[in-house]
């Protein structure tokens, strides 16, 4: 296996998607567990289950 890229904090809005995007990350499927984006911003998810 590779080596896990980790996401940019903030998306900066080149074209083409850059590697780290969260943006492309999230569509990919290879976000992080635990992570989310909003407006363009990888935000933590809060635990559900504690």
């Amino acid at each position: 296996m590779g080596k896990e890229r980790k996401p940019k904090s903030k998306c900066c809005n080149d074209r083409p998607r850059c590697r780290r995007c969260p943006l492309r990350m999230l569509k990919e499927g290879t976000l992080p567990p635990g992570y989310t984006v909003k407006k363009r911003k990888l935000v933590k998810t809060k635990n559900l289950a504690a």
